[in-house]
């Protein structure tokens, strides 16, 4: 008997390292977004991260390059791992013009340079020789990107040879590195932070700053520790409301229109409640966008800023300070809107994500006008600041659970796959041994059940003649009488019948278990045809009888009680729908066999089989025993790919699985199990009558 050899291991256990290195990447971003979290420390997030990257890629070296731009774009290595084998290049300088003029533009604009082979792949021979210097044979050269600057690179280097870098990697290390420059631009805050927060206290009273520096602080933990949006906007505006004693501190939305709505307020008990109002007057946010917006663009009638001259933090950001409404040459328009909101003076600060507005931080007076102070709109840039950055971190966090879900769903379909493969490997192998059976075995017990007839004739003829030899020469010779008793005579002519009957009982046993296992695979129908499912369920008892009598066991003979329905013939994979009836009744027999091991069965072991149409034009199969049943709560897991209630080395957990797929995916049906714990479980398949092909 020759078997086809198995094909698809090596795809399997690519199948299963690929699932592994993604999960192993989703660890280590997971693990490198909450360093970033936990620590406001660059030095001490840059240092995990490189030591992170190297150890899941298997690299030489992984080094983070920080650029001096004024310098003509010299730099240095700052931050490093490096393997046994590597040279450590740490706070080696970089001054290469070269250099300078092949990559700095392509950095800038945030571009990855990817290079297998320094040999094959680098056109200019200065950037080869360069290269050689720090022994580098294969890198990725990824751009760290301070808000829209270019602050430097995160080098990964291959040292020992060539190396094909693969697209997952890539995209890892692009991730990782956007993660990176979101640490540095908080870093950056917080040196911003630290800085004003001292020219405050120069300016005011310490114990104010040292409040205000507190309410800046816990804006930047609530962002570090929690990605609630939510959370975040509600507290803080509550917070700035009582800190600044005002009567109300809100954030505004900007749709896509320029429309927008109020989607937080803090405000003091007595006033009208934006939230509310806006839901009673939809007109709001039309006014707002064409009136406010007119103003932002043109603040040439900021009083603050004719005072100041633009102010200490004009950097691009779009605010507005009003002390008086009336006095500000407000358009009627955007007056009204103002005395709907019953301000009288007010501070507007933009919120920036990615560089365009997203929406405003305002601070309201409502019981009279009010002379804003310079260090109050600081306080009120910086928490407006962090609020883009909560922004900013909340969509990462949502690119990354979007990517955590592709790669649950990835997983998924791999073990589908997986379990589909197993199953047509298991029906391939089985395919392959019942035409050896019926190579092997059909022929010769064919030549012997077409003879046993004629050598059972042929034997009666010859008893029959030894019969009438006997009664004619009834006085035989000395010798003759003394082979008769030697043969004992009478007794092969009693016996010889009984075995020929015998053999034959044998020969047709023969033949209808080949027959059973022709049925079973039904090699010969691999597309939908009407079958009888009655045969199939035969055919599948027949294989199984083995188990069903307990001939190697002391069980008691498990007993079939079969309740078959009026079916017609159903349209539908045969080899598939006695895969399904051979698991299910082959898991029953496994559930009989334990409760009897275990003591819990005294009655007789039973299966119960029995179909029925039903009145949704669909057939239904419910296979039952009185066995140990399923634990409750694992009814729903069953059907999971690699999942088994068996012990260690007992199942494979993809029986049901399988069965699933054959019945749901490929059939159009439904199957479901209902058990009571230790007492029985019943399996009701429903197949539709006919199903497209």
């Amino acid at each position: 008997m020759k078997l086809t050899p198995r094909k698809s291991k090596k795809k399997y256990q690519l199948d299963m390292t690929f699932s592994q290195n993604l999960g192993e990447k989703q660890k280590a971003l997971s693990r490198v977004i909450a360093h970033i979290r936990e620590s406001l420390d660059i030095n001490t997030i840059f240092k995990i991260t490189v030591t992170e990257i190297r150890q899941l890629l298997n690299t030489d070296r992984v080094g983070v390059f920080r650029f001096y731009p004024d310098l003509e774009w010299e730099g240095e290595f700052i931050y490093e791992d490096v393997g046994t084998e590597s040279v450590s290049i740490l706070a080696t300088k970089l001054h290469d013009h070269c250099f300078a003029q092949e990559f700095i533009q392509l950095y800038r604009e945030g571009r990855i340079k990817a290079i297998s082979d320094i040999y094959q792949d680098v056109a200019s021979d200065c950037h080869v020789k360069m290269l050689e210097k720090f022994q580098v044979r294969a890198n990725i050269a990824v751009p760290l990107m301070k808000c829209q600057d270019l602050w430097g690179l995160l080098c990964i280097h291959q040292c020992s040879g060539p190396r094909q870098w693969e697209a997952s990697e890539i995209e890892f290390v692009k991730l990782i590195a956007e993660h990176l420059g979101v640490a540095l631009q908080q870093a950056d805050y917080i040196e911003q932070m630290k800085l004003q927060s001292a020219q405050l206290a120069q300016a005011k009273a310490r114990e104010k700053a040292a409040e205000w520096q507190k309410t800046i602080a816990r804006t930047i933990e609530k962002i570090r520790q929690s990605l609630d949006l939510e959370n975040i906007f509600r507290t803080t505006t509550e917070e700035l409301r009582k800190l600044l004693n005002s009567d109300r501190v809100a954030i505004y939305r900007f749709n896509p229109d320029w429309s927008g709505e109020f989607v937080f307020e803090a405000v003091t008990e007595g006033w009208v409640t934006l939230m509310e109002e806006q839901l009673k007057q939809p007109e709001l946010a039309e006014n707002i966008s064409e009136c406010l917006l007119k103003d932002l663009i043109e603040p040439s009638t900021d009083t603050y800023l004719q005072n100041t001259g633009g102010g200490q933090f004009a950097k691009g950001e779009v605010y507005r300070v009003c002390n008086d409404i009336y006095n500000a040459g407000f358009s009627d328009c955007y007056i009204k809107v103002l005395e709907s909101y019953q301000a009288k003076a007010y501070v507007i600060i933009a919120i920036l994500y990615n560089h365009k507005i997203w929406g405003l931080l305002a601070v309201y007076q409502n019981t009279e006008t009010r002379d804003w102070q310079e260090d109050e709109v600081y306080l009120l840039t910086q928490v407006s600041s962090q609020f883009g950055v909560a922004l900013q971190q909340a969509e990462l966090l949502k690119q990354t659970q979007r990517q955590k879900e592709e790669i649950a769903q990835t997983l998924k379909e791999l073990q589908e796959t997986q379990s589909q493969l197993i199953q047509s490997e298991k029906m391939a192998a089985l395919g392959q041994l019942v035409a050896g059976v019926a190579h092997e075995i059909n022929n010769p017990i064919s030549f012997i059940y077409g003879n046993i007839p004629y050598v059972n004739n042929y034997a009666q003829d010859l008893l029959k003649f030894i019969h009438l030899y006997q009664e004619s020469y009834p006085q035989q010779t000395a010798e003759i009488q003394q082979q008769v008793a030697s043969l004992d005579l009478d007794f092969i002519a009693d016996d010889l019948p009984k075995m020929l009957n015998s053999m034959m009982s044998g020969a047709n046993r023969i033949r209808e278990l080949v027959l059973s296992l022709r049925i079973f695979s039904r090699l010969d129908q691999a597309e939908k045809k009407p079958i009888n499912l009655h045969e199939g369920i035969d055919s599948t008892l027949s294989i199984l009888q083995n188990r069903l009598l307990q001939t190697e066991t002391n069980f008691p003979a498990i007993q079939v009680i079969k309740e078959y329905g009026n079916l017609p013939p159903i349209f539908c994979y045969a080899a598939q729908i006695n895969q399904v009836f051979l698991n299910i009744i082959n898991n029953a027999i496994w559930a009989l066999e334990k409760s009897i091991a275990d003591g819990k069965l005294t009655d007789q072991p039973k299966i119960w089989i029995r179909t029925e149409l039903t009145e949704k034009k669909s057939v239904l199969i419910c296979i039952a025993d009185n066995g140990c049943g399923v634990d409750k709560g694992m009814e729903s897991r069953i059907f999971e790919p690699f999942f088994t209630t068996k012990e260690p080395g007992k199942g494979t957990g993809l029986g049901l699985s399988v069965s699933y797929q054959i019945i749901v995916e490929k059939h159009g049906g439904q199957i479901k199990c209902v058990s009571e714990p230790g007492k029985s479980c019943e399996f009701l398949i429903e197949i539709p009558l006919k199903i497209s092909s």
